[in-house]
């Protein structure tokens, strides 16, 4: 969230931000500058009769001294109290209402995030890797999962409906290996903590981080029917968590850190659910968008003045996952239309997949500067004593589906069978490739 005070004094530059995202200021603000000023008046009017009670106080206690009847000026004083308590109400009405509109604005794109709409005005920082060339023509994950035996959507399907998956076999052994593979080189070459956090949290939780109150569509929630409100939610309410990073990141709500401690490094294993609201007719073949999938989070806390370098070290770190696995990448500066609520700056990682023909995003790396730590209250100690919000920062280090999908599409070989990468090799228990197995 932003700073009231920053959005008050810098009206003009934060309606110029909301437009390069392609939002429209004045449907966001709204009354912001009316509300605002008439909550400042508020508080003048309350400055102003605070002072007032106080001096007939100073006048009550003189003609009690004196012996003389105060009775008029003490009638006075309820009168000002009944109207200051008033007073406190309209202010906090108004506070209410400008935290409101401030829960609805996204954070703020750095200067050297692009202009643009839509991802056809992303930028590409770099590329990593051969894309593999096969003499013969290179199957779909979705093909080559059916045909291994490995991947079934049918009987998914059956279970749960659309957007869900079944791994048999190798292919549960393989998410598996990857899951530990992926935590491993975080914690062992990288230095990040591994947190095993709940799966389910509050709604508390998920407006720190930016989900709520705009992305209700997006979750799973978990409600007693005869309680349940549809575009409402309540403090006690428990979602399924659409990544690591809610809950991660809450781990600090409400607290205060030393700022020897920073940079804190996190990762975490966990499944994720999505809605996927708004996504219908997108990507329904295989599994790029699932309702529930795998994924390895990175999440770190900094000081302000770290968080361009911690950003860009969280990045190689994710990086370097796709690297020890030997997939083709690049990396994706996002512009202002495609870059997150929350986030100021954000790098996509896309894998190649040679099955399609195409880079799909397996990772994103966002710095959210101070705008969760202001809704989560996220505060450090600086060495000179004085308290300031931390920066967050998180990333996928990595979506574990996509990277299954990834290997099986780059990995292919002409008899069918799918090579396993030599850095998952010992997580494979020794197995070097994936056979067709019998069917189920």
């Amino acid at each position: 969230m932003l700073d009231l005070g920053f959005v008050r004094g810098n009206l003009e530059l934060v309606e110029k931000k909301l437009r390069d995202r392609g939002a429209d200021p004045a449907a966001l603000l709204g009354d912001f500058p009316r509300i605002d000023r008439w909550r400042r008046a508020k508080i003048t009017e309350q400055e102003t009769l605070l002072a007032r009670r106080n001096r007939i106080t100073d006048e009550v206690s003189a003609l009690k001294r004196t012996g003389k009847d105060a009775s008029a000026l003490i009638g006075e004083v309820g009168a000002i109290k009944l109207e200051l308590e008033n007073l406190q109400r309209t202010v906090a009405e108004a506070e209410d209402s400008l935290r409101g509109i401030l829960s609805l604005i996204p954070n703020l794109t750095r200067e050297e995030v692009p202009a643009g709409r839509d991802e056809s005005a992303n930028v590409e920082v770099k590329r990593w890797g051969t894309i593999p060339s096969f003499d013969f023509p290179p199957r779909p994950h979705w093909e080559l999962g059916e045909k291994l035996g490995i991947l079934d959507l049918e009987r998914a399907a059956k279970i749960s409906g659309a957007r869900f998956a079944v791994y048999w076999g190798d292919g549960a052994r393989l998410e598996r290996a990857l899951i530990s593979f992926m935590l491993d080189q975080h914690t062992r070459e990288h230095g990040y903590t591994e947190v095993l956090p709940p799966f389910m949290v509050n709604s508390k939780s998920l407006f720190g981080t930016g989900n709520l109150p705009k992305f209700g569509e997006d979750l799973f929630r978990c409600v007693d029917p005869e309680g349940f409100e549809p575009g409402q939610y309540r403090d006690n309410d428990h979602w399924l968590i659409p990544t690591a990073e809610v809950p991660v990141t809450n781990l600090y709500r409400d607290e205060t850190l030393d700022e020897a401690r920073l940079p804190i490094s996190l990762t975490a294993y966990t499944p994720c659910f999505r809605s996927e609201a708004g996504s219908y007719g997108k990507d329904v073949r295989g599994i790029i968008r699932q309702h529930q999938f795998q994924k390895v989070e990175l999440v770190k806390f900094t000081c302000p003045e770290d968080s361009d370098l911690e950003h860009e070290k969280l990045t190689r770190d994710a990086e370097a996952i796709l690297e020890t696995l030997q997939l083709p990448y690049r990396r994706m500066l996002l512009c202002t239309g495609d870059t997150g609520f929350s986030s100021a700056k954000t790098y996509d990682l896309e894998v190649w997949l040679p099955g399609q023909s195409l880079y799909r995003e397996i990772s994103s790396c966002s710095n959210f500067e101070a705008f969760q730590a202001r809704r989560a209250n996220i505060r450090y100690k600086s060495k000179a004593g004085k308290p300031a919000f931390v920066h967050t920062l998180n990333g996928s280090g990595l979506a574990v589906g996509r990277t299954w999908l990834a290997i099986l599409e780059n990995c292919q070989q002409a008899d069918g069978t799918v090579r396993v990468p030599e850095a998952l090799v010992p997580y494979m228990g020794g197995q070097r490739s994936i056979a067709p197995r019998a069917g189920v």
